[in-house]
């Protein structure tokens, strides 16, 4: 299925696209260069740059050298991708990677080379989180939540106003510049009571100051999503689009609200969000992509239960977007130069353009039959899957470990 959209929706990462090809930045590769590892003869998608071809990728010292369909590796160390995909590595903007020490380490190994934990920890925790964040290989940031004790799992962040704390957060936010990327604002009615509204607006006046944008965690709020929608500045994201009833993304006639759509013009970011709890549901991500409303990112609600029980990986949620009918490059796009372009701490990621930092997820794309589950319960039927074969880091192979 092509719309056309998810194009439009790579930010300005396809702006200089042309002029990459054309200035020679993919350019052929001497046979002489002294490269430090070559990955041979995969087919490399790079949607930022608009490249899709069958070629070899090199890489020095932790840089992408050249792409070209037959590069002579010399001494280099060789990475055999022939029947794979090269793409650069996958950028998930929605994890929980902070709050299991474990979870960088699979993250990286499903081709995960940056991420963003959104909003576990509030004002009162955040050194928590930023501790997590020092320990981890992946260029990471973290979204403060607007409540200052962060995630109370069965109470509510916020379901008592006074903890959604304007200036505890600016202090938090401004203290930590260096790993604070955004807030995130929890909006369910279990979580924030009947005040979602102020708890949104509250979430943008600790923003104002940083230039920084707000996550909004939308399904089963109190208030319309149109309402919550209208707050939202260009940047801003909203994470689960594809949550069920009541205040969805559709109306009861199962047709994309207005207000999303006015929404997306004037920029604010919508994304997958997949996680465990009810978060996407097929039937309203299925309406959504039939009208041309898909994504603009990728991202898995990443917990290790969640991993475990085959939900939140990379992979697996790529392959849920492939299953709606989300062409192939899209989904890569939205993994990768769509996820860089949200946050500045990914600049000149999510791209395999000559000069930028050789992190590169290799993957193998299977046919056959396959089924992918929401967070209802309900399977869907695919016939594709996305799995990661390799990732390099920085120019080294990371994973596997033992290559």
């Amino acid at each position: 299925m092509r719309t056309g959209r998810a194009n439009r929706r790579q930010f300005m990462a396809m702006a200089g696209a042309a002029a990459l090809i054309g200035s020679g930045r993919f350019s052929a590769a001497s046979a002489q260069a002294g490269y430090d590892l070559v990955i041979k003869g995969g087919r490399v998608i790079d949607p930022a740059a608009g490249v899709d071809t069958l070629s070899d990728l090199a890489i020095s010292g932790g840089r992408i050298a050249a792409i070209h369909p037959e590069i002579v590796p010399g001494a280099a160390r060789v990475l055999d991708a022939e029947g794979k995909l090269v793409v650069p590595g996958l950028i998930d903007i929605h994890t929980h990677g902070t709050i299991d020490p474990t979870s960088a380490a699979l993250m990286l190994a499903d081709g995960v080379t940056g991420w963003i934990e959104a909003g576990w920890q509030g004002a009162e925790t955040v050194e928590q989180g930023i501790a997590a964040l020092q320990d981890v290989p992946q260029k990471a940031g973290l979204l403060l939540n607007i409540g200052r004790k962060g995630v109370t799992i069965g109470t509510g962040e916020t379901k008592d106003l006074d903890l959604a704390d304007v200036e505890a957060a600016r202090a938090a936010i401004a203290a930590n510049r260096e790993y604070v990327v955004g807030v995130k604002a929890r909006l369910s009615q279990s979580i924030t009571s009947d005040h979602d509204l102020e708890v949104l607006r509250r979430a943008i006046a600790a923003t104002e100051p940083f230039g920084i944008p707000v996550m909004i965690h939308m399904g089963a709020t109190h208030s319309p999503l149109g309402a919550l929608l209208d707050l939202m500045r260009p940047g801003d994201i909203v994470t689960h689009i594809f949550a069920p009833p009541p205040h969805a993304i559709v109306d009861d006639a199962g047709m994309i609200i207005p207000e999303a759509r006015a929404a997306r013009e004037r920029g604010v970011i919508f994304d997958w969000g997949h996680g465990t709890r009810e978060h996407v549901v097929w039937d309203i991500a299925q309406a959504a992509v039939d009208q041309g409303f898909l994504p603009d990112t990728l991202s898995s609600d990443w917990t290790v239960s969640g991993f475990e029980a085959g939900l939140v990986a990379m992979p697996t949620v790529m392959s849920g977007a492939l299953s709606l009918g989300i062409e192939l490059n899209d989904v890569i796009a939205m993994a990768t130069c769509n996820a860089a372009a949200a946050f500045p701490l990914f600049e000149g990621l999510g791209t395999l353009a000559e000069g930028s930092s050789a992190d590169v997820a290799v993957m193998e794309l299977h046919e056959g039959e396959f089924e992918f589950g929401d967070t209802q319960g309900t399977m869907r039927a695919a016939v594709q899957r996305l799995a990661n074969h390799a990732t390099v880091l920085r120019g080294e192979i990371v994973v596997p470990d033992h290559f």
